[in-house]
């Protein structure tokens, strides 16, 4: 249940900030392929190794044929009314910053023009060599693109544009949602457990600021005690009811 004195606070916000976790996405059917206790996700290696800087220096075709095959999961889903309801935000409010740890872009694919990947995109690559990047939202079914792909500028090979297990986050990309957490009026942490840092660093820079800090999860996390408000339940049943 959702107070009509959050509604009109949030209504009457001139600058909203959000942050999104993995589990806005998962209401879109994809996995997070975390497994507990150090499961093994992908041909006997846990997550954490398969998804690290390591693996790109030792194993760069493996690293390729594991972010291909979560692409490939990923093409068939589409993003649910908790990415919709955000991009529609980012038209009705003065100023409105989403930023998200997700990699799948499907805030993207709803609609929403500016958004802050805090870990990167699984839709591109970028050269370890000049860095520069490319998209991958063109290769589809059928020849075997070439992996690892090369760079079209310096001939260099190519990674997946995304922050694994031992990176730091894009200090750019970092720094325009800090700024962005700091001037908001009302801070959204939504579908994310919370512990994750620095993101979740976002909404402790929120609160210091002075903004009214709301929690969309369906259970309690590590930042709960932090919020001003926790709505327990599904992101994408809860935000289209703000009807903004």
């Amino acid at each position: 249940m959702i107070r009509e004195s959050t509604v009109e606070r949030v209504r009457s916000a001139k600058n909203v900030f959000a942050l999104t976790g993995a589990g806005v996405s998962a209401e879109s059917g994809v996995p997070t392929f975390r497994g507990g206790g150090g499961a093994t996700v992908w041909k006997g290696m846990p997550f954490d190794v398969i998804s690290s800087a390591q693996m790109v220096e030792r194993d760069l075709a493996a690293v390729w044929e594991w972010f291909d095959y979560r692409r490939g999961v990923l093409r068939e889903l589409k993003p649910n009314a908790a990415h919709t309801t955000l991009a529609e935000w980012e038209e009705k409010f003065n100023d409105f910053t989403l930023a998200t740890q997700n990699i799948d872009g499907l805030h993207a694919a709803a609609g929403l023009k500016d958004v802050l990947e805090l870990h990167g995109t699984i839709w591109q690559a970028r050269c370890l060599a000049c860095d520069r990047s490319k998209s991958l939202r063109d290769e589809r079914g059928g020849e075997q693109p070439q992996r690892p792909p090369v760079c079209g500028t310096c001939g260099g090979e190519m990674r997946p544009d995304v922050v694994l297990f031992g990176e730091m986050l894009p200090a750019n990309v970092l720094e325009r949602a800090a700024e962005a957490a700091e001037r908001c009026d009302v801070c959204f942490v939504i579908g994310t457990s919370g512990v994750v840092y620095p993101a979740a660093g976002l909404a402790e820079i929120a609160k210091r600021a002075g903004a009214y800090v709301i929690e969309i999860n369906p259970e309690r996390t590590a930042l709960s005690d932090l919020c001003d408000e926790t709505i327990k339940g599904q992101a994408g049943e809860i935000l289209p009811r703000f009807q903004i």
